[in-house]
């Protein structure tokens, strides 16, 4: 079930302040089972480094109606896997269901801590799987650019996604392409960039993942827009250099459609 935000005290002011950290990947062909374990199995890494890190909260609880309600289940364990009583609730919830989530929140109810998570998945490959991190506080400021840039590269090693975008909400409005993603403060696309490709980037961050051979290969780009503060869509030089860089991947044929992907 989706949560209710104001049942769990996050206001209407940071409804509209989220900053959202968002994946799309494919279905693995490998592993088609939509059971509840092997699906979040497969971001037990991030969240090993979100528990670690701290900075989004080290204790998250499935999403109820109500706020007592909403810190019953704890949804991992320490080694960041799903838990056995999180497991009964969701497999209950969605039994039959062909489209499944999980909806989590930190647990934390003070002005600026909030922060939840989504992961979506199907027996389908479209619409695609979906896992999405958001922000309703500091805790990105606290986690730091350089502690951001490391979670999209786990994030691209775990789930291999086809995109990940990082910006608030607003931004939407501001980015070039309605029917693309945007760049936003960071944008990851499983592919080689060079500076050459897109010179307007601030920072293009390799995302590494070991090969068949047991060797590093990189398999995607971590697109930065801002480096020397967090991005901000109120920030005109901001938008306009996230808009420069969208315009030059559409340019080279970089940049998906959403419908393409």
């Amino acid at each position: 079930m989706l949560p209710s935000l104001s049942a769990l005290g996050i206001t209407t002011y940071y409804t509209n302040n989220i900053m959202i950290i968002k994946s799309l990947f494919k279905r693995d062909a490998a592993n088609p089972s939509i059971a509840f374990r092997p699906s979040v199995q497969k971001i037990a890494t991030i969240i090993r480094f979100l528990q670690k890190t701290e900075a989004f909260g080290k204790n998250w609880f499935l999403s109820q109606e109500t706020e007592a309600k909403s810190f019953l289940y704890p949804v991992f364990d320490a080694s960041g896997e799903l838990t056995t009583a999180a497991e009964a609730v969701l497999e209950a919830e969605f039994k039959d269901e062909q489209f499944r989530y999980l909806s989590a929140w930190n647990g934390e109810l003070a002005d600026g801590e909030g922060a939840s998570m989504a992961l979506g998945f199907s027996d389908s490959d479209w619409p695609a799987r979906t896992f999405k991190i958001s922000d309703y506080g500091q805790a990105a400021r606290r986690l730091g650019i350089d502690g951001v840039k490391e979670l999209l590269s786990i994030i691209g090693g775990s789930l291999r996604p086809v995109l990940i975008t990082v910006a608030r909400n607003q931004y939407f409005k501001k980015q070039v392409f309605k029917d693309r993603p945007g760049v936003g403060w960071m944008l990851y696309l499983p592919r080689v960039l060079t500076i050459q490709q897109v010179p307007e980037a601030r920072a293009l961050i390799p995302v590494m993942a070991m090969d068949e051979q047991g060797e590093d290969q990189q398999i995607g780009t971590v697109i930065v827009s801002v480096t020397d503060e967090p991005f901000s869509d109120e920030n005109p030089e901001h938008v306009r250099i996230a808009n420069a860089i969208e315009i030059r991947l559409v340019e080279q044929n970089l940049l998906p459609r959403y419908v393409d992907i």
